[in-house]
């Protein structure tokens, strides 16, 4: 694999400017040094309203696509570790995701670790997700075609709500997923260190997440890998997207097999030469727009 050089310039653009490791941050640091990168996914696509609300007392923005009087849903759960991030910070994503896909978006501000450890922000996804689905038509969206989606620690959590929500969703868009905590997988060591995300840096966040809260790593409750093949089986279907060097790529092609394994239809798709991250640095990286509009067709397959 050759690392994408719009990648390997944002990694140097990173060196230099002296950006201290995500391990040495705290918590408040890190979602400061986090929210600052959010101009590189761009302003995001025309769209007819973005609105922020609160569903079951949980704070959320919700974007309407242009020329669909009652779309879709894709319940969007953001990246960062379960420690940094918010719907703001990912705003331009989920802008792009409802006008290429024509569906509405809610994304979810989920309470983050360490001031809300695990299960926190499992509790608050699935808890909007079951209002969408039970009362979507009240506020225009189309409850009857749900998917859940997410990057990162934000693909851990669409696992785990699929993962609960079985067939009442239509399917699951997995981008990067967090999905085995424990942080033992070849590609953790491989690419450990020099692509943004680091092994250090996973370790700081399952600390975080789970300190304290006396949840082992490999449980089913918080590493979706660890489900038995008789859960999976009534998970909706899955789109996964995987960067070839990204500490997390083996656990979410490790997945994607366990999923189809069980019988649930499974497209995986590479980007071999992308680093983790990469999905929201549209501005910087142009392979992001490629992986939109592949989750953006998955979803538009999904919902037809």
């Amino acid at each position: 694999m050759t690392l994408d050089s719009s990648a390997a310039g944002f990694l140097q653009m990173l060196v230099d400017a002296g950006r201290p490791p995500l391990h040495e941050s705290t918590p408040v640091d890190a979602r400061a040094g986090y929210d600052a990168m959010a101009p590189f996914g761009g302003e995001g696509a025309d769209v007819e309203s973005v609105t922020e609300t609160t569903i079951d007392g949980v704070p959320c923005q919700v974007v309407r696509p242009r020329g669909v009087s009652t779309p879709p849903v894709l319940m969007w759960f953001h990246g960062g570790g379960w420690v940094i991030g918010s719907s703001e910070a990912s705003l331009a994503v989920c802008r792009d995701l409802a006008a290429a896909a024509g569906c509405a978006v809610v994304s979810v501000d989920y309470r983050l670790a360490p001031e809300h450890p695990a299960p926190a922000a499992v509790m608050d996804c699935s808890a909007v997700t079951k209002w969408v689905l039970e009362h979507g038509s009240e506020i225009g969206l189309d409850h009857h075609r749900v998917a859940v989606g997410g990057d990162s620690a934000g693909g851990n959590l669409a696992a785990l709500v699929a993962l609960d929500l079985g067939e009442e969703l239509c399917h699951q868009v997995l981008v990067y997923p967090a999905v085995d905590l424990t942080i033992s997988h070849p590609s953790i060591d491989e690419n450990a260190e020099g692509y943004l995300l680091t092994k250090a840096g996973m370790e700081w966040f399952v600390g975080h997440y789970l300190g304290g809260t006396g949840i082992d790593a490999g449980d089913a409750s918080v590493s979706p890998l660890a489900a038995p093949a008789a859960r999976m089986r009534n998970a909706a279907t899955a789109s996964v997207l995987v960067a070839g060097f990204d500490p997390l790529r083996d656990e979410g092609l490790a997945y994607a097999t366990a999923l189809s394994d069980a019988g649930v239809a499974t497209q995986t798709r590479p980007f071999s030469g992308q680093i983790h991250g990469f999905f929201s640095l549209r501005v910087l990286i142009p392979e992001a727009g490629e992986a939109i509009d592949w989750v953006a067709q998955q979803l538009k397959n999904a919902f037809t």
